[in-house]
């Protein structure tokens, strides 16, 4: 009798293997494995990732999606007014960060492990955190301030130091004072306007 596809290898393979990357970096994690802990031969691995490269590009580009519906819940439920989706957007990040067993974000994480690579993953990262700043930026430009790529590098800035926060033992109080500092960054800005 032929073998039947399992129609859940591929997210059940992606899923070992984001948590193998995520406890202990993706340098770290061999496909060995990722075959061993996910129950599955070499092929099927190979079925669905031709090599590690392709497994990490899935992995981050999963991680990417994520990310991008987290932030365009957040923004659409914070209303039309820009300085309150802005504050989401902070909100959610430190929201995030906060929470238990968070080791930073993969993205981040990939381009801090291995920053030359090249490849699919490392474009995937690159253009999340351009697509992030822009996302940033296309909301400080409607509030009308003065200098909005000033206003927008510290927001970014401040949404790196959350992440960069990832493994302080008072990451959860972060959050809440990344909010209000984002506050005072865009009340002041708008003053000044």
């Amino acid at each position: 009798m032929a073998r039947r596809a399992d129609p859940d290898a591929r997210d059940r393979i992606l899923d070992v293997a984001s948590a193998l990357f995520a406890s202990r970096g993706i340098g770290a994690v061999g496909m060995a494995e990722v075959v061993h802990d996910a129950g599955c031969g070499k092929n099927l691995l190979y079925t669905h990732f031709p090599s590690k490269g392709d497994l990490v590009a899935a992995h981050l580009e999963r991680f990417r999606r994520e990310r991008d519906a987290a932030m365009d819940a957040a923004v659409t439920a914070a209303g039309d007014d820009p300085r309150a989706q802005l504050l989401a957007l902070v909100r959610e990040s430190g929201e995030r960060v906060a929470r238990p067993g968070f080791r930073g974000c993969p993205l981040r994480n990939f381009l801090t492990e291995s920053p030359d690579v090249g490849g699919d993953g490392d474009t995937i990262a690159r253009r999340f955190l351009a697509d992030s700043r822009e996302r940033l930026a296309r909301l400080v430009a409607r509030l009308g301030v003065a200098e909005p790529d000033v206003l927008t590098d510290r927001l970014a800035l401040l949404v790196e130091g959350l992440y960069a926060s990832a493994h302080d033992p008072r990451r959860a109080e972060l959050g809440p004072a990344a909010v209000t500092f984002a506050e005072e960054l865009v009340d002041a800005a708008r003053a000044a306007a």
